[in-house]
């Protein structure tokens, strides 16, 4: 006779999810339901119901999610955490800028962490993004700055760390929790990035109620892959922009080209970033070659 539990995944990998419930982990497959088409599919952090028979387990039914992501795939977030450089590799804010758009869009409160500071203090970095209204910090693995600050920031929280590939997540992470040990990676001088050390989503308990989950790096290459956000809500995912919605002249303002838009009266006057501002442009540009058909 099968039991029925809930719980939380903490591991999903090439179809097996790890699943942490009252009685410790439990290795699942998904029921076949799950690999239809247009099905929406377990992630890490999906809180789940399992039927559990002979030691093997089964994820039976996904519980209602606050929100989900397809990269990082990771689902039931509280805040993400993004981790940029600006020594080897280099974090280009658009990267900066997607990913924060893609978590503003389902209201996930951002944190940037210029991370490696010991070697670039990443100034320009912090400053833009303090001047964009994200709390920003300075890490590094090397002398421990702000590793205390950080692990204050996630306490009580299930939070995603994420950004472009050798920039430190896993490192960091291993401050946060020696006992960890997880794989670190050399960056190539040559190419300027990180080799992906961190191959899938997983979530690490660092006590009270604190879990992270540290997600494989991406590329500039890799930003197709991302969610493509509705040009109607775009504006909303860009905090800065707030201030100044709805005192455009015209209504359906995108902010663009029409007159007297007060997103771009601010950008004139230092309010609003630019590079802020150029990656709403590209951004824009994506999400207007979205075909209605395709979201249904």
């Amino acid at each position: 006779m099968a039991e029925r539990e809930t719980g939380r995944i903490i591991r999903s990998l090439s179809g097996f999810y790890d699943v942490r419930t009252e009685r410790g982990v439990i290795t699942c497959r998904a029921r076949g339901i799950f690999r239809k088409a247009g099905s929406i599919i377990p992630l890490t952090g999906d809180l789940v119901e399992i039927s559990v028979e002979n030691g093997k387990g089964m994820v039976e039914k996904i519980l209602p999610r606050r929100n989900s992501f397809v990269r990082p795939a990771v689902a039931n977030l509280d805040a993400m955490v993004i981790f940029a450089a600006n020594v080897n590799p280099i974090t280009e804010p658009y990267l900066i800028d997607r990913v924060a758009a893609i978590a503003g869009d389902q209201e996930v409160p951002v944190y940037l962490c210029v991370n490696k500071c010991d070697l670039d203090p990443g100034l320009e970095l912090v400053r833009i993004y303090e001047h964009a209204g994200f709390p920003v910090l300075r890490t590094s693995a090397e002398t421990g700055e702000g590793v205390e600050t950080l692990l204050s920031l996630l306490k009580g929280k299930l939070t995603a760390f994420t950004g472009n590939s050798g920039v430190g997540k896993s490192s960091i992470l291993n401050c946060l929790c020696p006992e960890l040990h997880l794989a670190t990676g050399e960056v190539s001088e040559k190419l300027g990035r990180g080799r992906h050390t961190t191959r899938h989503v997983e979530l690490y308990d660092l006590g009270e109620n604190t879990y992270v989950a540290d997600t494989p790096g991406f590329s500039s290459f890799d930003t197709d892959q991302m969610e493509v956000i509705l040009k109607e809500n775009l504006q909303y995912a860009f905090p800065d922009f707030g201030p100044y919605l709805g005192a455009c002249r015209f209504d359906d303002c995108s902010h663009r080209k029409e007159p007297e838009c007060a997103v771009r009266e601010a950008l004139q006057r230092g309010e609003i970033e630019k590079t802020r501002y150029e990656s709403y442009l590209k951004l824009y540009e994506k999400a207007e070659q979205i075909k209605t058909w395709e979201l249904k």
